[in-house]
């Protein structure tokens, strides 16, 4: 099955510098994961599955994600073993009861959301002790995109962000929703790491 959503695209680049960023992002998601202790866990709004095949040495047992797009979960099926619950669903309505997941994780997700505060409930209310979450650093993501030819038309800001963040504005956000986070930047992204 061959999938072509611009976050699959992202992970396959062969540009090394791109390649590089993104290597060292997901070396802060695992620390930031190695970090915590914890027998399950959630990626929430899983995509292909590109999180989860990333964190693979450090999953526990326990292991679901979701998605809104059908497709990117029947991909992520195929590519992650079967131990993996992987189902279609809607992070404002996420299908599992209350502090469920000792670890939700929710990386570039939030970015893209019309009622990101709403999502932000939904992902407490099933962790019970951590929350790892990343959101695009701006407007040094956006410039990056510009730079590399990206999105032209709308300066280089992604046509599926419709919101923007830097330190400040996250942490100002997260405390909205009542979570005090450690936020911290693995360029050009921000990562947020929590007890819930």
């Amino acid at each position: 099955m061959d999938i072509e959503t611009t976050n699959h695209q992202k992970f396959q680049t062969g540009n090394p510098v791109v390649r590089r960023l993104i290597g060292n992002f997901f070396g802060r998601v695992r620390a930031s994961l190695a970090a915590c202790e914890y027998a399950s866990l959630l990626d929430a709004g899983c995509g292909e599955g590109h999180t989860l095949d990333t964190l693979a040495d450090l999953l526990p047992e326990r292991v679901a994600g979701f998605d809104i797009n059908t497709d990117c979960v029947a991909f992520a099926r195929q590519r992650l073993p079967q131990h993996i619950e992987l189902q279609a669903a809607s992070i404002y309505e996420i299908p599992y009861p209350d502090d469920h997941f000792d670890v939700v994780v929710c990386c570039e997700v939030l970015e893209h959301l019309d009622r990101p505060h709403e999502a932000l409930a939904e992902l407490k209310r099933v962790a019970r002790q951590h929350l790892i979450l990343s959101v695009p650093y701006e407007p040094w993501f956006q410039l990056g995109s510009l730079l590399r030819g990206k999105y032209l038309s709308t300066w280089g800001n992604h046509p599926e962000h419709v919101n923007h963040w830097n330190p400040r504005s996250l942490r100002h956000f997260l405390r909205e929703g009542g979570v005090e986070a450690e936020v911290q930047v693995s360029f050009p992204w921000l990562i947020a790491t929590t007890h819930v």
